[in-house]
């Protein structure tokens, strides 16, 4: 019997096709015949297979090679972003998490565009780290003839804006590396202006990278499994999430005020893993901004442009632009637009001391001028969501997402002043209302594979959050790993939160050994940093046996005394030195072992 079997007339195949085909099949093994089924069903549904077509004329290039260094998943998103736009004009193109590329691989690239954050004073992003060290050692290979582009995100409010894109090109360009395309050094608003350096960027790349579909060698992937499908709601689009917890977890007498949130995200489709953060949208003061337009003596219901649409001014105040935290390019267009300030506006390091504790409340309060609603507008960037790490695991609570929010509170100028979106969240948020959020993930913190592995976490004050979720998640699954958990804050009767759930999962085993350090409770200070070295030796035990490390809280202070005292650990209780703890760390880092959620 013949393998194709149709009534006459059906096939669309003519006889000669039809003959090549039973040719080739009849010499197929079954699992040759599965392949080929697939391969068909691949190309019916405007899919292609993988397959080598036989080497023709064209010459082999290589590819674009797209690498990103993110801290919160700006740079990821725009480095996806050119990526597609690359690929969508046919070029071949690798786009790869600066945390996932070995540094070796450098000497292999020839076309290279980079996207890259900088946090803290001028540092690297955490997954960015490695591979910016490396191009600034004596290791770095010859780069000449390589072609680059660099993106710089950043935030103005600090004095090294976007010094690490900086750093990129200037150590690129020192190997021998040729700017294919000016950098961009681009502002907490970058959204705006990304679109026109992708597309010149990529204008740049075109020619050379170009191939020919069906070309030589021209690998095309097979057709992957259906993926689950993805929640149409994103950072662009956000989910209007639903509140139904607003708690103060906090003592009436302790200096800081921590709030436990819960939200709904029943019929998002919103999916999220432990380690990841929840983006949240905020509004301003409405009381706020009606002092501001009073003191300027501007009329509510003025019409203003943002973006392409018109609306009264004090909404477009209230929902669309930033009046908490103050920066530079704003005392700058400020005194452009009115005179006011132009004694300072020319020197940078005046107007950072002048803004160091003033809100853009502050700033307009004291210096009333005469300026048009547009003008005024103009001189304001965009909200920009605040990112807050995930304290729940959705294997424990389903469709909800939860947050630890530490409100920021500070008196001045006779006024008692609160952060943009965590003020929003503890004062101007309660049960039912609804709030835009969306999921921000963060694969460069997540818990290990395999659930024998042990895990030691450090997070003092709302750094606890993730390991919240880590701990929910790892009893769900019953994983067999241990878990070491160091927490701090200043007072055990006021500041110790989840007290009631974390000696809960100290007395079910599901907390191995649980760590504190409450700082003012003693004469001497202790943090969390003193705890792990108290316990230097069988924390190196621990990593011995093959133990992750995590780290999650503030970046300037807690984050470095516990890189300190963990190389202080590798170094004392390993027996080694200063440089031999060092390259152990880096190998930790490496491996991802060692993941830490600064900010």
């Amino acid at each position: 019997m013949s393998i194709l079997q149709l009534p006459p007339g059906m096939s669309p195949l003519n006889a000669q096709q039809m003959q090549q085909m039973q040719d080739l099949l009849g010499g197929m093994t079954p699992i040759q015949h599965a392949w080929a089924s697939g391969y068909l069903a691949a190309l019916a549904n405007g899919a292609t297979a993988a397959v080598e077509t036989p080497a023709a004329s064209v010459t082999e290039t290589a590819p674009l090679t797209v690498l990103y260094g993110s801290q919160t998943g700006n740079a990821k998103h725009v480095a996806q972003e050119l990526a597609a736009n690359a690929k969508g004009r046919g070029l071949d193109v690798k786009l790869i998490d600066m945390a996932d590329y070995k540094p070796n691989q450098l000497k292999n690239e020839k076309y290279m565009a980079i996207v890259v954050s900088t946090y803290g004073e001028g540092e690297p992003p955490e997954p960015a780290e490695r591979l910016y060290t490396f191009i600034g050692s004596k290791k770095a290979p010859k780069l000449d003839g390589v072609q680059v582009a660099v993106l710089g995100l950043g935030d103005s409010s600090y004095e090294f804006f976007c010094q690490t894109a900086v750093d990129f090109e200037k150590r690129l360009s020192a190997l021998g590396a040729d700017v294919a395309f000016d950098t961009a050094l681009l502002d907490v608003d970058y959204e705006d202006h990304t679109d026109s350096w992708i597309g010149g960027a990529v204008d740049v790349f075109e020619d050379v990278l170009k191939t020919k579909k069906g070309g030589p060698n021209n690998v095309i992937p097979l057709m992957p499994a259906a993926a689950p499908a993805a929640s149409s709601y994103n950072k662009k689009n956000p989910f209007p999430a639903e509140v139904s917890v607003v708690q103060k977890i906090t003592g009436r007498d302790s200096t800081k005020d921590i709030r436990h949130l819960e939200f709904s995200l029943d019929g998002s489709g919103l999916t999220y893993a432990p380690g990841d953060a929840l983006g949240v949208y905020f509004t301003n003061d409405p009381a706020d901004v009606d002092d501001v337009l009073q003191c300027l003596s501007l009329t509510h219901d003025a019409q203003v442009k943002v973006g392409d649409a018109a609306k009264p001014l004090r909404d477009a105040l209230i929902e669309d632009f930033e009046l908490t935290q103050s920066y530079p390019g704003f005392v700058e267009k400020y005194a452009a637009a009115t005179g006011a300030l132009s004694d300072i506006a020319g020197d940078k390091e005046k107007v950072r001391a002048y803004i160091a504790d003033r809100q853009i409340y502050d700033i307009l309060r004291e210096n009333v001028a005469t300026i048009e609603p547009q003008a005024l507008i103009d001189c304001l960037r965009k909200i920009q969501p605040r990112l807050y790490s995930i304290a729940s695991s959705q294997q424990e609570v389903d469709d909800e997402v939860h947050l630890t929010v530490g409100v920021v509170a500070y008196d001045a100028f006779e006024k008692t002043h609160l952060g943009g979106c965590s003020g929003f969240l503890a004062e101007r948020v309660s049960d039912g209302d609804r709030v835009k959020v969306f999921i921000e993930d963060n694969t460069n913190f997540r818990l290990p594979e395999n659930p024998e592995t042990d895990i030691i976490m450090v997070g003092p004050g709302t750094g606890v959050a993730p390991f919240r979720a880590f701990l929910q998640d790892r009893d769900a699954e019953g994983a067999d790993g241990k878990n070491w958990l160091f927490f701090g804050n200043p007072h055990f009767t006021q500041d110790f939160l989840y007290q009631v759930e974390m000696q809960g999962y100290l007395k079910s085993g599901l907390l191995s050994k649980l760590d504190v350090a409450f700082s003012r409770d003693q004469a001497e200070k202790i943090y969390v940093q003193h705890r792990l070295l108290e316990n230097g030796a069988e924390v190196f035990k621990w990593l011995e046996d093959g133990a992750h490390f995590y780290v999650c809280g503030d970046a300037s202070l807690m984050a470095k005394d516990v890189h300190a005292a963990l190389v202080k650990i590798v170094r004392t209780h390993g027996d080694m030195s200063e440089e031999a703890a060092a390259a152990y760390i880096d190998d930790l880092k490496a491996e991802k072992r060692y993941q830490r959620d600064v900010y």
